[in-house]
């Protein structure tokens, strides 16, 4: 055995050792009954790590509350009780092992029924957009094969002839008085199901901003790095009251729905997201975690002051916000109002996760997206994959241990000795911590010098009178390219085409000056708040 070997695998050990100290300080690792142990250890053998997860959760906490919605709450030993039977009706409709469950559902219980019944039965669980048209919805089922469906009530418009095998299960219904899953459920044996022979699959898919979303499946991790590397960056505990609005479709929601019930935590969803809504929320249930995607927060800064009046936050110690650039400005202010508990995680579908910004990294330079989480190897490369020193901007190269292994269609990322590219360009400061400067394929060259458009869009962003705006690149027969500024004005405020561009040759270099300005009532979003600029294409 050389010694590089030698020095890799006593890294490894370390590290792993610190996964289980951050673990057992946040109170996920504890001292256990050995009933509750076996009980645990029995179902991650039978099924995998997700209904583990769940059945340790019901062993520990029971009676505690695991979830709230608009119907109510349900307690920890309920939801495992719910997919138990969930999952031994579709076993009696002929689901096996390995097929497909998609689900087509806003937040509430009805998903978490699914995602667990469907682990339970060791399928791969394949999470839909809520904002898909049909056409999108029957492209993605047949390349993901969809043998299982469960979906809302108000999206049976867009499911077509869509007819799984194994049948489509209404989750919610606005018209009748109980959903399908509802009614499977209080028929179903509370018994748990048998082991299906295989373990469950999650399929994820991309935001869709420059086409059709494709899938994007990772492995089951062996390792306790995926909840250790967010624990040495983010102070998650036990048993406290997380709020998430973000969509549980999304790799944010998702994981941080996961990691509520395997934390204990109350978990509270609502259908649709509203700022006010969420705000009275979070007075209300002593919340101590938001989840949130920056459109989010930025609708939540908007309230009015009177919304903040006589509303106890003081139970909120965690803002952690992912899935599009959060910007310095929006930064700022969410941090004026809710005061230093923002963190903001940088990472995607693809990569997982990279970086976080922890309050600390954020008072110094709120445009930052923070530091490698323990266990993630992030570098800047050149074209040539060359690492380049901190200071120079180059391609971001994530490595960690849940990236995902390559598009269900076919294609993959790039990768460079077991990194795979985030798909965006930024560099270290000499602090170590990342700042993103765009998407490596929006980057134009206009006149002869190059130009990012998340620069001009922060900018525009943090004037006073623009609500938000975003900025493309398009053909221009003298310069090869020019910017495109699309601008969302306060709703009291005037602005010109003029004065947006004197305002941005004010403050950067002239060629970054758009040179077509488009005043819209609002920007074309997908449900997780990233800008639809395909969409944008089309003005």
């Amino acid at each position: 055995m050389t010694v590089g070997l030698l020095r890799t695998l006593a890294v490894r050990a370390w590290t792993e050792l610190e996964y289980l100290r951050l673990c057992v300080g946040s109170g996920v690792v504890g001292i256990d009954t050995p009933a509750t142990l076996l009980s645990a250890g029995g179902a991650l053998l039978k099924y995998g790590v997700l209904p583990a997860i769940l059945n340790l959760s019901a062993s520990r906490y029971g009676d505690r509350t695991a979830v709230i919605d608009e119907l109510g709450a349900l307690s920890y030993r309920e939801l495992d009780d719910r997919s138990n039977r969930l999952a031994n009706q579709w076993r009696v409709r002929g689901l096996r092992g390995g097929e497909g469950v998609a689900i087509l559902a806003r937040n509430h219980r009805g998903v978490l029924d699914a995602v667990f019944a469907a682990a339970k039965c060791g399928t791969r669980i394949i999470l839909l957009n809520t904002d898909f048209s049909g056409p999108q919805l029957q492209a993605v089922a047949r390349r993901e094969g969809v043998d299982l469906l469960v979906y809302d009530e108000e999206y049976e418009s867009i499911l077509g002839s869509l007819s799984p095998r194994r049948g489509a299960y209404r989750a919610w219904s606005d018209t009748r008085e109980a959903s399908d899953l509802e009614s499977l459920i209080a028929a179903g044996s509370p018994d748990a199901p048998p082991a299906p022979g295989t373990n469950s699959t999650i399929v994820l898919l991309t935001s869709g901003t420059t086409g059709t979303p494709k899938g994007a499946p990772r492995p089951e991790p062996r390792s306790l790095e995926p909840l250790g590397a967010i624990l040495s960056r983010v102070p998650f505990r036990t048993r406290e009251v997380i709020e998430c609005p973000a969509p549980l479709f999304h790799t944010l929601g998702f994981a941080m729905a996961i990691l509520a019930v395997g934390f204990g935590s109350t978990l509270v969803v609502r259908r649709r997201f509203d700022a006010a809504r969420v705000l009275e929320s979070l007075a209300e249930h002593r919340v101590t975690t938001l989840i949130a995607v920056p459109m989010m927060l930025a609708r939540l800064t908007e309230l009015d002051s009177s919304a903040f009046a006589r509303k106890d936050l003081s139970a909120l110690r965690i803002v952690f916000v992912a899935g599009a650039q959060l910007g310095a400005d929006l930064c700022r202010r969410a941090t004026a109002i809710f005061g230093p508990v923002v963190y903001n995680l940088y990472g995607s579908t693809e990569i997982a996760y990279a970086t976080v910004a922890t309050p600390r990294d954020l008072a110094a330079e709120p445009g930052c997206v923070g530091k490698p989480v323990l266990g993630a190897v992030v570098k800047i490369l050149d074209d040539a994959g060359r690492e380049l020193p901190r200071g120079e901007t180059g391609r971001i190269f994530v490595g960690n241990a849940v990236q995902f292994q390559g598009y269900t269609g076919g294609g993959d990322k790039e990768r460079v000795r077991g990194l795979v590219s985030s798909g965006d360009v930024g560099h270290f400061d000499f602090a170590g911590r990342l700042f993103i400067e765009g998407r490596d394929d929006d980057m134009i060259v206009s006149g002869g010098e190059n130009v990012f458009p998340d620069e001009v869009e922060e900018l525009l962003n943090s004037h006073s009178a623009i609500r938000e705006a975003a900025v493309i690149g398009v053909p221009d027969d003298a310069f090869g390219a020019r910017l495109k500024a699309f601008v969302v004005t306060d709703e009291d405020a005037q602005l010109t085409e003029d004065e947006v561009k004197s305002h941005v040759r004010a403050n950067l270099a002239r060629y970054k000056v758009p040179r077509e300005v488009v005043f819209l009532a609002e920007l074309p979003r997908n449900p997780t708040g990233k800008v639809l600029k395909r969409v944008l294409q089309g003005f």
